[in-house]
């Protein structure tokens, strides 16, 4: 009786470690699922916020400004506009300078011009359409200069790329560290099943009926431990949102969602293909590799 339960306890405590091996391996999956999905909402925030500045001169109405901006908006590359009037720009410098700027004007004009800041769309805000877009604008007389940061721009693609080049290679490796972790805990498992598989055998058991706990098994498995890594990937976004709440700009809840069923659906499915490919081996080899 007692050797029954020790076993049993051996059993649920192996059964319990291969689980949480497991779920360790779905949340570092989980965790770069989850830089991978939101590096491209991150660009395109980033891109998004490239734009250039229109200076008007100084004797257009503001009726045509105004005109200028709706033309604007219908524009496919333009995210979003903002007409920024003399007084705005003069009481938007008196606040970066930390002081009244007009007071050191006395009496003199507002010497700075109206603007419309434009932003563009994550697909046109590169050096190449946006030349384009300020070559057309130009032709405006209405338009004194169009100023924006060209080497600016192209860095931020420049490094946009390269950052998610790196995490689709990393991305990809982890996927087959993996597999491969998940397999081989799953397949230990079974290793240590070997010999009730093989006396299922010699009283006449079907292949399939062997199969069928094994795999049930398997699976429930890798549904445990998905929703344990679930769990604490939900813990550390929690802590994150908590430690820096700038990342709520670029959190999207459905991504979130979509990689939280993913592991689930990638915990069960493997967990039941790797419960099968490792009772494969066993399941037709001879009694002298069951000790090997």
């Amino acid at each position: 009786m007692f050797e029954k339960s020790s076993n049993q306890r051996r059993v649920a405590g192996s059964y319990f470690m291969s689980m949480v091996s497991i779920a360790l391996v779905l949340f570092l999956l989980g965790v770069f699922a989850l830089l991978m999905m939101h590096a491209q909402k991150l660009s395109n925030y980033l891109r998004e916020n490239i734009g250039f500045e229109v200076v008007m001169n100084s004797n257009v109405k503001e009726d045509k400004i105004l005109q200028l901006q709706k033309e604007l908006d219908t524009m496919p590359a333009v995210k979003s506009t903002e007409y920024i009037t003399k007084e705005e720009a003069i009481r938007r410098l008196s606040d970066d300078l930390g002081e009244d700027f007009l007071q050191w004007l006395g009496n003199e004009e507002n010497p700075l011009l109206p603007s419309i800041d434009v932003r563009f769309n994550a697909e046109w805000a590169n050096n190449d359409s946006i030349a384009v877009i300020q070559s057309q604008l130009l032709k405006n007389t209405d338009i004194k200069e169009i100023y924006y940061q060209k080497s600016l721009v192209g860095l931020i693609n420049k490094n946009v790329r390269s950052i998610g080049l790196a995490l689709i290679v990393a991305s990809l490796v982890l996927l087959v560290i993996a597999i491969t972790l998940i397999r081989n805990t799953i397949r230990l498992r079974i290793y240590s099943k070997r010999f009730l598989v093989r006396s299922m055998q010699l009283v006449g058991a079907t292949t399939s009926y062997i199969r069928r706990p094994f795999i049930r098994s398997g699976r429930l498995q890798g549904f445990f431990g998905a929703l344990l890594a679930d769990a604490l990937l939900a813990l550390l976004l929690y802590v994150l949102s908590k430690r820096l709440p700038e990342l709520a700009i670029v959190q999207d809840y459905s991504i979130i969602g979509a990689v939280f069923a993913g592991i689930i659906i990638f915990g069960v499915l493997l967990g039941g293909l790797s419960t099968r490919l490792a009772l494969r081996k066993y399941l037709h080899a001879d009694i002298d590799r069951l000790y090997t």
